[in-house]
């Protein structure tokens, strides 16, 4: 349900670029009272998702550019995330008040467009401090003409829909390109929501082609063998049962310097890629390791996104990416508790037990700014 501006007071969630588990709420014009420019709209934020994928946003703030969405003081952040917002007023004779869309949101009470290339899909953020970021990320989908939409899942879209179309796009890349001849994909974090959204697709996709095994925590290893789209699931303090010699590709969900120097070390010349997709282990990134094999190369969605884009066209693009999405739901059905909250304790909350590492991976949040 789209929450009521008015009746709330208007903020926005700062982290500090510098120090992420510094937070604060700060007070913004009231949504009635910001005076709109031609072409602009403003979307009160109905409600997002929050996961570890959330914390990567963050992590990579500068490197990736995460920062430059949402205008943030100088030493601030607003860390991106994926939810539903309604148009609460616009000076656009395309968007119309009380129009609900998808897409890139700040944790904020309220977004400001700059609406362009509207059509019935939707349309994209055109302000000028995003014209140097990938437009995959400034583009809002109507719910009404969205292949994928369910009201029923709106929560289940906000939290997963990103995660599993990242999976989807890496499994992809990893077909399209033999999966580098290798036997077996080893996949970090497996309990991670964007990891159990890859293993969906490589069971889906390639059910015999290679061994999926799951690295996790051994708190954890009994949820994800639960799941029953990995092969194997090898606790992080036993990768000594991983075979050696057996030609694999990594895909790097966790971003542990410790955990990829053990990886590359025991595999050798036997790990024939390295995908980096995520940093669930922040705090023990490295950018500079010298390992034996190929070295890391980090996954970029919307380039993906753009290629399949060119091959498939934008509906067919969708169609196929919708139609992967609801075959994945019955899963989700079956391990995943919808977490509901709203309001600033509850936002601050699920923010630093995520970025801490407390969150439980058989929860789903969805947070409501007010």
């Amino acid at each position: 349900m789209a929450a009521d501006s008015s009746s709330r007071e208007a903020f926005d969630f700062l982290v500090g670029r510098d120090d992420l588990g510094r937070c604060e709420f700060r007070s913004v014009t009231s949504a009635e009272d910001v005076a709109l420019e031609p072409e602009q709209a403003l979307l009160t934020v109905d409600a997002f998702g929050f996961t570890a994928n959330n914390i990567t946003y963050a992590v990579f703030g500068d490197a990736m550019r995460y920062w430059s969405f949402f205008p943030a003081p100088a030493g601030w952040g607003r860390v991106p995330v994926w939810g539903f917002a309604t148009v609460s007023r616009s000076a656009h004779s395309g968007l119309v008040a009380g129009e609900r869309f998808y897409g890139y949101l700040p944790m904020s009470s309220y977004l400001i467009v700059q609406a362009g290339d509207v059509n019935k899909s939707g349309f994209t953020d055109l302000a000028s401090h995003r014209s140097e970021v990938d437009p995959f990320y400034n583009r809002y989908l109507a719910t009404a003409a969205d292949p994928g939409y369910d009201c029923e899942r709106e929560a289940e879209q906000m939290i997963l829909r990103p995660l599993f179309f990242t999976g989807f796009l890496i499994v992809d890349f990893l077909a399209d390109n033999g999966f580098f001849e290798a036997r077996s994909v080893i996949v970090s974090s497996a309990s991670s929501k964007t990891s159990i959204g890859l293993a969906f697709n490589l069971f889906a996709r390639e059910p015999a082609r290679c061994e999926v095994i799951g690295l996790t925590s051994r708190r954890n290893v009994a949820f994800v063998e639960s799941l029953g789209c990995y092969h194997r699931v090898v606790a992080y303090d036993d990768l000594g049962s991983i075979p050696a010699t057996t030609a694999s590709v990594f895909v790097d969900m966790a971003g542990d310097a410790e955990l990829t120097t053990a990886i590359h070390s025991r595999l050798g010349s036997a790990l024939k890629y390295n995908c980096q997709v995520g940093a669930t282990h922040w705090d023990r990134l490295s950018f500079s390791l010298e390992l034996p094999g190929p070295q890391p190369v980090l996954f970029w969605a919307p380039g993906r996104v753009a290629k399949r884009m060119q091959d498939w066209g934008s509906e067919g693009f969708q169609v196929r990416t919708a139609q992967a999405w609801k075959s994945f739901l019955p899963l989700v059905d079956r391990w995943m508790t919808v977490e509901r909250s709203s309001g600033k304790a509850a936002l601050e909350r699920v923010y630093l037990d995520t970025l801490r590492g407390k969150a439980d991976p058989r929860k789903g949040y969805v947070v409501a700014p007010g």
